[in-house]
């Protein structure tokens, strides 16, 4: 089955204390749409500006995945500036300009409304609930969010979780939430609020998954070196849902498994700046971390 991705593409110029890199494809959807490519066929809704290089079409190309949602506009791409120190959980923002993303409205081509699995993205809760509006019965829709929607549109995010099946969020995002320190107590809380399935992302440290079976503790793939883990996040959930979309059988029975394929997925991400690691690996390589992992976790 085919997966539906809606979300940001942009355009990243990273910096971090050894390297840097100007103007790498990035976006939520970009990073999650390459993710899950190597699972299942995806559908990419974003838009782009006149000033998107060709290169990176071509890229979206070579990894198979529908652009017939991608809006090309007359202007500028979404372009993000960060600067990340030593540690690399600590980056700081140094320019967002928004160009056409700032006016960008989702609009699904017609025969993208049937498609069985959706990811909606980090973008506003409000263009979340535009995407489903248009949908015709999904079968699995979950959404990723932000800090910055729980600050300026909390109203549209806390109306479109009854709407999901899967919400995925960091546990700083959980606590500011459900003002819960404890993961665990934060979860209820969130499946109260709609969602069957709430998976909360803790970095290096993995993710936790709250569904009608109970917990379950997911590792990350443990890497000596980090180089750039923008978009980790984004290709954990886009790697997870492609999965999902190729397993036989029931979510509930797949989940666990999907998510360490996310998660494999995500540590290759963070082994080269932006999408230049990830968009060179073959599913083997993810495979084989999948072996790995399943050993180091086996007790």
């Amino acid at each position: 089955m085919s997966v539906l991705i809606v979300g940001s593409t942009a355009l990243d110029s990273i910096k971090t204390p050894h390297a840097e890199n100007p103007r790498l494809l990035g976006g939520s959807a970009s990073h999650a749409a390459v993710a899950a490519s190597f699972f299942s066929p995806v559908k990419l809704v974003g838009v782009v500006g006149n000033d998107f290089p060709k290169k990176y079409l071509d890229l979206y190309r070579r990894h198979k995945i529908n652009l017939d949602g991608l809006q090309l506009r007359p202007g500028k791409t979404f372009h993000w500036s960060g600067e990340y120190e030593a540690n690399m959980n600590n980056r700081r923002t140094l320019l967002t300009e928004l160009g056409v993303f700032e006016t960008f409205t989702p609009t699904l081509p017609r025969a993208h409304r049937d498609t069985p699995f959706v990811l909606l993205a980090n973008i506003a809760p409000a263009l979340q609930h535009h995407v489903l509006d248009q949908m015709r019965r999904p079968k699995f829709v979950v959404a990723d969010t932000m800090d910055l929607w729980l600050n300026i549109a909390l109203p549209d995010l806390l109306k479109l979780l009854p709407r999901l099946d899967g919400f995925v969020l960091n546990d700083s995002e959980a606590h500011q939430l459900t003002k819960e320190d404890n993961v665990f107590i934060a979860m209820k809380k969130i499946h109260k609020l709609g969602p069957k399935y709430v998976i909360i992302k803790k970095g290096s440290h993995g993710s936790i998954l709250s569904g009608p079976r109970g917990y379950f503790i997911c590792p990350a793939y443990p890497l000596s070196a980090v180089v750039d883990p923008t978009g980790a996040g984004d290709s954990f959930v886009g790697g997870m849902v492609g999965y999902l979309a190729a397993a036989r059988g029931l979510i509930d029975t797949n989940l666990r498994r999907a998510m360490i394929y996310g998660s494999v997925t995500a540590s290759f991400c963070c082994e080269g700046f932006g999408l230049t690691r990830t968009t060179r690996i073959k599913r083997h390589d993810i495979d084989r971390r999948v072996k790995e992992l399943e050993q180091l976790t086996k007790f």
